[in-house]
C-alpha cells in the first residue's frame, strides 16, 4: 500500500472510531511501528490529528470537522455523488458563484465539463484548479486569507459579491437542524449568506450525516434554497420535519458503470 493510501486508510479509521492504537495499525498494514510514527507525524504536521502515547486521536465536534484538512479527505464517494447531481444543474454559457469547502472544491474540478462558464469563488482549491482552464472565466473573490477554510472571507469578499451577479450559487453547509442550515464561523456566514443574495437560484450541497446537527450561527433557512442535494437519506424525523415544511430533498444516486 502506498504511504498516502495508508494515512487516508488512517483517517478513515480515526473519523469512524475517534481513535487509534499505534501498534494495531501496524498490525492491520503489516509495516512497522516507525512506518506508523512518521504516518502520525505527517498527519499531524497537517493538522489533522493529535498524537497521543501509543496512537492518535481527533477531537470530536463541528468545530474540528470545519477544518479544510480534515475534510478533504472525508467520504469522497459521497461528495463525488452530489457534485455530479449538482452539474446537472450547470448549462454552458451561466455564471455560477461557488462557495468555500471540500465539497464545493469537488463540484470545482468537474465544472470544465460545462464550459464555457463563468465562475465566481472564494474557494482556494477551485481558483488553484481552474485558473488555467480554457472556456472558465475565472472571478477570484480577494479577502483575507483562511488556512482553515482554504478560503477568502470578510469585507472586500463581501462587498465585491454584492456588486456581481449569478445564475446560481452553490451553496455547503455542515449542519442543518430541523428546517435551517447552520455554521460555526460568522465570517464564512456572511460571505455564504452574500452568494444567496447575489444569485438568481442557489443550490445547497449538505451530506446526510450532517442533519440533525446544529452549530453557532444560522446560515440560512432551507426554504431559501431552490435545490437541496445529499447523497443518502437522513435520519426519518429529519425527513419528517422537511416534509412538514414542503421541501424537497434530491438524493444524489450512484452513476451506473456503462
Amino acid at each position: 500500500m502506498k504511504r498516502e493510501d495508508r494515512q487516508q486508510a488512517i483517517m478513515d479509521l480515526l473519523v469512524e472510531q475517534h481513535t487509534v492504537d499505534l501498534d494495531d495499525l501496524a498490525e492491520r498494514f503489516v509495516v512497522s511501528r516507525m512506518t506508523i510514527h512518521r504516518d502520525l507525524d505527517d498527519l499531524e504536521a497537517e493538522g489533522l490529528l493529535r498524537k497521543m502515547r501509543g496512537g492518535a486521536t481527533i477531537e470530536a465536534g463541528t468545530q474540528f470537522e470545519s477544518d479544510f484538512r480534515f475534510r478533504a479527505r472525508q467520504e469522497g464517494a459521497a461528495k463525488a455523488r452530489m457534485a455530479r447531481a449538482a452539474l446537472e444543474l450547470v448549462e454552458p454559457g451561466m455564471t455560477l458563484m461557488v462557495n468555500d469547502g471540500s465539497m464545493a472544491a469537488v463540484l470545482g474540478a468537474m465544472l470544465p465539463e460545462r464550459r464555457p462558464l463563468t465562475v465566481i469563488t472564494n474557494n482556494a482549491a477551485i481558483i488553484d484548479g481552474l485558473k488555467s482552464e480554457n472556456g472558465i472565466t475565472l472571478i477570484a473573490l480577494g479577502g483575507i486569507y483562511s488556512a482553515k477554510f482554504n478560503g477568502f472571507f470578510g469585507m472586500v469578499t463581501e462587498e465585491t459579491l454584492g456588486r456581481l451577479r449569478a445564475d446560481l450559487a452553490f451553496i455547503s453547509t455542515p449542519a442543518v437542524q430541523g428546517t435551517r442550515a447552520f455554521h460555526m464561523d460568522d465570517n464564512v456566514v456572511r460571505a455564504k449568506r452574500a452568494m444567496i443574495a447575489s444569485a438568481d437560484r442557489s443550490c445547497l450541497l449538505v451530506n446526510h450525516q450532517r442533519f440533525g446537527r446544529n452549530a453557532l450561527h444560522v446560515l440560512a433557512e432551507l426554504g431559501d434554497f431552490h435545490t437541496i442535494i445529499t447523497d443518502a437519506a437522513p435520519a426519518p424525523d429529519q425527513c419528517a420535519a422537511l416534509d412538514r415544511a414542503g421541501l424537497r430533498l434530491q438524493v444524489a444516486q450512484e452513476r451506473e458503470e456503462p
